[in-house]
């Protein structure tokens, strides 16, 4: 597994993290909590030591498997751990992301990881307003005050917050989606974040599924699986289900791309491979719920990058078939 200095953290993490909004319940059918330990058990196995989670991610479950897994092992100071908090607000009152309305949910993910301090707690995807507040970012200066937490960060749906918030000292990293579906990041972010010496820490790599190849165009999700109820935005930012993409042009433009990727690896691998091979990319952290999977991802670290014939097919299929439905937007 090969590592990536993390922003100014002064950390170096593992390139392919852990994403554990899979595991967490809640968004994507239901996960015994067995299966969610062994996930962390097999990330930690693979060479896998940046983890990422939430305090909304099952009501805090997510937080708590990781928290018992490092326990088991005594592994809590070869690990970093990513948290949020700020989802449970109301996205309409941008001025309630404050310090004391931010520290119970802070003090709950600290009692559910089983730690003292938070390595990064991110705020997690604010609504837009929040960012142009000095009192959003005061309040995390003042949890590393406290000791509550070591680092900063925001998670973003937009490139627009992504550029806003890395003018505050304190943010060290942005963690943002960005994958072959998902591209403006890199012409637009990409190179501000390095001069500012700020992580980039990418999920949703896969496009809710789309980018693994394993959807069928009429799959059915479970009725508490996001891929079913947020179709359309219903619950949260669209541009989290699909990264944003029609369903149906999604497997269109998937079928246009496989043909030019390597034929020794999945295309789930691929996909990861190409977030990969953009150097300012510090950490990227793919969910699933199969340890097995897990593996698969991990390996990639270790794959060749691919070559600019299919970073070149990649970005005609992007411009053909998904340009024209997200790149306006995020």
């Amino acid at each position: 597994m090969h590592h990536r200095r993390l922003g100014s953290t002064d950390r170096d993490v593992s390139e392919v993290g852990l994403g554990t909004w899979n595991v967490g319940g809640g968004a994507w059918g239901d996960v015994p909590d067995e299966t969610a330990r062994d996930v962390i058990r097999a990330a930690l196995d693979a060479g896998i030591d940046f983890l990422d989670t939430a305090d909304v991610y099952g009501d805090g479950a997510s937080e708590s498997y990781i928290g018992d897994v490092l326990a088991e092992r005594d592994a809590h100071d070869d690990v970093f751990v990513a948290t949020k908090a700020g989802r449970r607000l109301d996205p309409h009152e941008a001025d309630r992301y404050d310090y004391e309305t931010l520290r119970p949910h802070v003090e709950r993910s600290l009692e559910n990881l089983g730690v003292d301090t938070i390595d990064l707690l991110q705020l997690h995807c604010p609504p837009t307003d929040a960012y142009y507040q000095p009192d959003t970012f005061e309040a995390l200066e003042r949890f590393e005050d406290d000791g509550l937490i070591e680092h900063a960060g925001v998670s973003v749906e937009r490139v627009e917050e992504a550029q806003k918030a890395i003018e505050y000292e304190v943010v060290d990293t942005v963690q943002i989606i960005f994958n072959p579906f998902r591209q403006r990041p890199r012409e637009r972010f990409f190179e501000a974040a390095n001069r500012y010496d700020v992580g980039i820490v990418v999920r949703v790599p896969y496009a809710s599924g789309l980018l693994t190849g394993a959807l069928d165009r009429d799959a059915e999700f479970d009725e508490n699986d996001h891929r079913n109820f947020n179709r359309d935005g219903e619950a949260f930012d669209v541009g989290e289900t699909f990264a944003g993409v029609p369903y149906e042009v999604g497997h269109d433009a998937l079928e246009a791309m496989e043909p030019a990727l390597p034929d020794d690896r999945t295309t789930a691998q691929a996909t990861l491979r190409w977030i990969l091979d953009h150097r300012q990319v510090s950490t990227v952290i793919p969910g699933t719920t199969s340890p097995s999977h897990v593996e698969a991802n991990a390996a990639v670290s270790g794959q060749s990058e691919l070559t600019n014939q299919v970073h070149g097919a990649i970005r005609d299929v992007y411009e053909e078939y998904v340009a024209e439905h997200v790149h306006h937007r995020w």
